[in-house]
């Protein structure tokens, strides 16, 4: 749940930067966690930073936050938890801003780099289910679901393939943070609902999944699972900084799902998986998927190569599965 701590120490001092210096954040549990995190990190290979009152949160309210009550993509798509957090940074509100890699957009605005990603956590989506639902088979977690069961997500990509799984199933919007989403389902609004497993266990709620889905099965989506840093492109100090808490991991398997996302480049509309793993032998394996909302399609290919050629990977699967999928998934 940490990140590789790096062989050395560095010190980098904070020369002409006004302490504290001020770390962008959405303002969630989860996110608040993930910030405290980075600075942890941060501070154990900087001996300049430790015990010093070097940083501040700075929370930030987003679009994705701010409405609770449709899909991300009736409110714009792309970006909707990063947007303002970057307009900070490029005002200099902010020197980092600290994001769930998942939520962050491909193409980042000029003037942003992506400085460094974190150990990926668990990238597996967790199933909730609430009072009504059967005891879950390991083999066939979704057959605990009754016929008919309303699950509750705001997510394309888990209704496809929850739907192409179960064509039973309805399924309705269900968005807010992962307690509200947790609270609904054990009111019985909901039978059921999926959270990514990364977020239960940074917040110390992993018992309350009912089950776990194998990632061949309910491929998660890109990013899923990774802290991701973005920095202002010219501060090289921060950038040098940022370097030393990179995981190599966590970028070359992120690098691969990012550079497939961005070749499909489908709209929050688009149900879109990606999931890269690094195999025993040392080779990344990367799966990814492209459905129909309804379920009513789903195409899901794998190709695998060395870290090195990440973004190949990628770029060469995200084509692959465009060129062999209906025109109109993304629109």
């Amino acid at each position: 749940m940490t990140s590789a701590q790096p062989p050395y120490r560095i010190s980098v001092s904070p020369h002409g930067r006004s302490l504290p210096m001020k770390v962008g954040t959405r303002g969630s549990p989860l996110a608040l966690w993930q910030t405290r995190h980075f600075l942890a990190l941060l501070q154990t290979i900087c001996p300049v930073l430790n015990g010093v009152a070097a940083f501040e949160e700075f929370a930030i309210r987003t679009t994705g936050d701010a409405v609770q009550d449709r899909r991300l993509a009736e409110i714009g798509g792309k970006g909707l938890f990063s947007k303002e957090i970057h307009e900070a940074l490029l005002d200099k509100r902010v020197e980092f801003a600290v994001h769930s890699l998942k939520d962050l957009e491909t193409e980042m605005p000029p003037g942003i780099v992506l400085g460094c990603t974190l150990r990926r956590e668990d990238a597996r989506d967790a199933l909730i289910l609430g009072p009504l639902c059967d005891t879950p088979d390991p083999a066939d977690p979704l057959a605990a679901l009754p016929a008919g069961a309303l699950v509750g997500t705001s997510s394309v990509r888990r209704q496809a393939q929850l739907l192409h799984a179960r064509p039973d199933l309805k399924v309705e919007v269900l968005r807010g943070n992962v307690q509200t989403r947790l609270s609904r389902v054990k009111a019985g609004d909901f039978a059921a609902s999926l959270l990514a497993l990364a977020g239960m266990r940074r917040l110390g709620i992993e018992s309350e999944a009912s089950a776990v889905l194998d990632p061949d099965s309910m491929v998660p989506s890109a990013g899923q699972g990774i802290v991701g840093i973005t920095v202002r492109e010219d501060d090289e100090e921060l950038r040098g900084l940022l370097a030393a808490i990179e995981d190599p991991e966590a970028r070359a398997v992120s690098t691969a799902e990012r550079a497939m996302l961005a070749e499909l480049d489908g709209s929050c509309r688009t149900p879109i998986g990606g999931h890269a793993r690094r195999l025993p032998d040392g080779r990344l394996h990367l799966t990814g998927l492209v459905a129909r909302a309804d379920g009513s399609f789903l195409l899901k290919r794998s190709v695998m190569g060395a870290d090195s050629d990440a973004y190949e990977m990628g770029t060469e699967l995200g084509r692959s599965l465009r060129a062999d999928s209906p025109r109109d998934i993304f629109g």
